[in-house]
C-alpha cells in the first residue's frame, strides 16, 4: 500500500468531556443497523470480520464507506489493503455475520466456503450480494478508521430466483442481537 497525504488523514477532533462513550454506545444500541462482511487481503494475509457500518456515500460516481475499530486484529490489515470486498448479509448468511465477529478463529479454514476473484480478493459463497471495492481514503478518528472506496463490481442475487420460495430477509443488528427484517415488519406502504 503506498500511503500518501490523500489516503490517509488524521482528524484532530478528541471529543467531548461532556459526553461520555458509554452514552454514546448506549444511544448506538437503540439504532438497527444493516449486517456485513468484509474481506480483504493485505501483504499476503486474507482478513474478513463484521461490520454494521457500511454506508452509500455516493451513486454517481459510486462510492461506499465503513468503520473499523482498533479492537479486532483483522482490522489493520483491512485497513491496509488497496481493495475489499463487503457482502451483504441476509438471515442465510448469519453464519458468516457469527463468523467475521469471533476472534481468534481462521475465518478461512474452510477452503470450499470462499474462493479467490479473478482480481485476488477473498469473497464467500453465502453472501448473495456483494460490492468490491477500491480504497481511495482512509481517515483515522480516534482508535478507528474510515474506509472510504469506489465501487468497481458487484454480485447482485436476482431476487426472481425466489418466487417459489420466501425471498432472504436482510440481516440486521438491533440492540445486541441480530433480527431480520422484512415485509413482516413493513411500518407503511
Amino acid at each position: 500500500m503506498q500511503e500518501s497525504r490523500d489516503q490517509i488523514l488524521k482528524s484532530s477532533y478528541s471529543g467531548s468531556d461532556n459526553f461520555s462513550p458509554d452514552r454514546f454506545r448506549q444511544v448506538f444500541r437503540s439504532h438497527a443497523a444493516g449486517v456485513c462482511l468484509v474481506t480483504a487481503e493485505s501483504g499476503g494475509r486474507l482478513a474478513a470480520l463484521t461490520v454494521t457500518s457500511v454506508s452509500s456515500v455516493s451513486a454517481e460516481p459510486p462510492v461506499f464507506a465503513f468503520s473499523l475499530s482498533a479492537l479486532s486484529s483483522a482490522a489493520v490489515h483491512v485497513a491496509r489493503a488497496d481493495s475489499v470486498v463487503v457482502h451483504m448479509l441476509d438471515e442465510r448468511s448469519i453464519d458468516l455475520a457469527l463468523l467475521g465477529a469471533r476472534s481468534g478463529v481462521d475465518r478461512f479454514a474452510n477452503t470450499d466456503g470462499w474462493r479467490r476473484l479473478p482480481t485476488g480478493e477473498p469473497v464467500f459463497c453465502g453472501a448473495r450480494t456483494w460490492l468490491r471495492g477500491q480504497v481511495f481514503e482512509r481517515i483515522i478518528i480516534g482508535e478507528s478508521t474510515i474506509i472510504i472506496a469506489g465501487a468497481v463490481e458487484s454480485s447482485l442475487d436476482d431476487d426472481s430466483e425466489h418466487e417459489e420460495e420466501a425471498r432472504p430477509l436482510p440481516l440486521v443488528y438491533y440492540d445486541r442481537a441480530w433480527h431480520s427484517v422484512g415485509d413482516h415488519s413493513r411500518i407503511n406502504n
